[in-house]
């Protein structure tokens, strides 16, 4: 037989598209070509491949060998189809069965000495796999991940191991999942003194999904404050997980078990935060989906890289375009940023040396659209020594995160989803507000000028509010609080 047939999966996003392996081998010169559009990492795999056949005691064909990886348009990039290149010579050569090659895709990168390496989107190849119903073959290391999902997963160590496979001597071992417990602790919310207003705001922004943003002094605890939202949250569901883990694993990090909290510096350029590159990789905000995105000291991020988040705060997904492909990563996060008043952050006080051009300048970087899709935005006062010392430790995170399970669990059985992802075309039916409600909030939103966007934000704040009270029907208490999230804009920033 000179011609064989084997099965791999590309990368592209969190997707894995299939990759068919053609080998063939013709009479004449000694030669080995790689086609269907390779880059430099999968043309390099002719001389690992060829070590790797040498060094597991087979025999290295001395013909015209050429692979074509089909569809030729699409980009093949990395070491991930050594294997299945190996296995498709070693077929075509005769030295292992072609017919048994058709039950398997393969992935790997191969070691000179033959054994093989993990390689990154392990989990979305799985996932392919299964719906092609194909079993799938990778490296020990990767197959720990992939047999997160229900579908046949085989682990290999070497190029050798595989062959005893298909020759029905040995089987391959069925992958199992790493036993391995990540033990992340979280701060937690009882070590906030004071605030009660922030913490306040926290519970109502973990209850329902909503986007905050703290500002006030350095010093008054707005990093302290997010940095324990996590905690707060209620667990990953079993779906969540394997979205998490699918675009951590395309991203080549570790599978993690808790939501994310992702808090890049404010030096990240665009490309950072929403992903890309000739071979798009996910960005910050998309590995901070179904977590926390933390954005500090929010106006030191350039103003370009702050507009990209607008569309994946409206969508719950980025879309990048390249010449050769359009990549479409979720990002369903959720934002809390903060900010001081000024470029020092001591508008108002003796100390503050800003001149009015540089403090409207330091304000400008937040554009009203961008403002527009905080739904709370909270001012974190300073407290003096004296007052630190004399209020007492607020609630744990267990006790906040048992009312904020009780509050979207309320939610998911009254609408199928968190408040904070409500369209706005759902609002009538689960937001329904009384007459007096309905005149309070149309009477306040005309006095604050706020948009049909912030008019919506409104709404969904104050069903979290009366779903956090236990109240069915959303009272004017919850339409006043929601409302006192919504009053900032740069004019109130400068009255802070």
């Amino acid at each position: 037989m000179s011609l064989s047939i084997t099965y791999a999966r590309a990368q592209l996003g969190i997707q894995a598209p299939l990759v068919t392996v053609e080998t063939h081998l013709a009479n004449g010169l000694p030669a080995f070509n790689i086609v269907g559009l390779p880059e430099a990492a999968v043309r390099e795999s002719r001389d690992r491949v060829r070590s790797a056949i040498v060094n597991s005691h087979f025999e290295f064909p001395q013909r015209r060998i050429t692979v074509n990886l089909a569809p030729a348009d699409l980009p093949k990039a990395g070491g991930r189809y050594d294997l299945a290149i190996a296995l498709g010579i070693l077929a075509a050569s005769g030295q292992v069965p072609g017919d048994a090659l058709g039950h398997y895709e393969f992935i790997g990168e191969l070691a000179l000495s033959g054994s093989l390496r993990p390689i990154p989107g392990a989990l979305p190849a799985a996932i392919a796999c299964r719906d092609s119903g194909r079993t799938l073959v990778t490296a020990i290391e990767s197959s720990a991940e992939a047999a997160l999902i229900d579908t046949p997963v085989k682990s290999a160590t070497s190029l050798l191991q595989v062959c005893a496979q298909l020759h029905g001597r040995e089987p391959l071992p069925d992958a199992q999942q790493s036993t391995e417990q990540e033990t992340v602790v979280c701060a937690d919310l009882a070590d906030v003194r004071g605030q009660l207003k922030a913490r306040r705001a926290l519970e109502v922004a973990a209850g329902g999904n909503h986007n905050l943003l703290f500002y006030g002094p350095p010093g008054t605890g707005k990093t302290m404050l997010a940095s324990r939202l996590p905690g707060i949250l209620p667990p990953l569901t079993e779906k969540e997980l394997v979205e998490v883990a699918a675009l951590y694993s395309s991203a080549g990090l570790s599978r993690i078990r808790q939501r994310p909290f992702r808090a890049p510096h404010h030096s990240a350029s665009p490309t950072a935060l929403v992903g890309g590159g000739s071979n798009p990789r996910p960005g910050e905000i998309s590995l901070a989906h179904r977590g926390v995105l933390f954005l500090d000291e929010m106006p030191e991020f350039p103003r370009s890289a702050l507009e990209i988040l607008r569309e994946p705060l409206e969508n719950g997904e980025v879309r990048i375009s390249r010449a050769r492909a359009q990549v479409t990563f979720p990002a369903n996060f959720q934002l809390v940023a903060a900010m001081n008043p000024c470029p020092c952050g001591y508008l108002g006080e003796t100390r503050c040396r800003c001149t009015p051009d540089q403090i409207d300048r330091y304000r400008n970087k937040l554009s009203g659209p961008l403002l527009d899709r905080i739904d709370m935005q909270v001012e974190v006062a300073s407290m003096s020594a004296s007052q630190l010392q004399d209020s007492p430790p607020g609630e744990s995170s267990d006790t906040v995160r048992e009312r904020v399970i009780r509050a979207r669990e309320i939610q998911w059985q009254r609408q199928g989803k968190i408040n904070g992802d409500l369209q706005a075309s759902e609002l009538d039916e689960f937001c329904r507000l009384g007459n007096q409600e309905a005149a309070l909030l149309r009477t306040s939103v005309e006095k604050l000028g706020l948009s049909a966007r912030s008019y919506h934000r409104v709404l969904k704040v104050a069903r979290t509010l009366a779903d956090l009270s236990g109240q069915e029907h959303i009272g004017t208490a919850q339409i006043a609080e929601a409302l006192a999230y919504r009053n900032l804009d740069r004019r109130a920033i400068a009255s802070a």
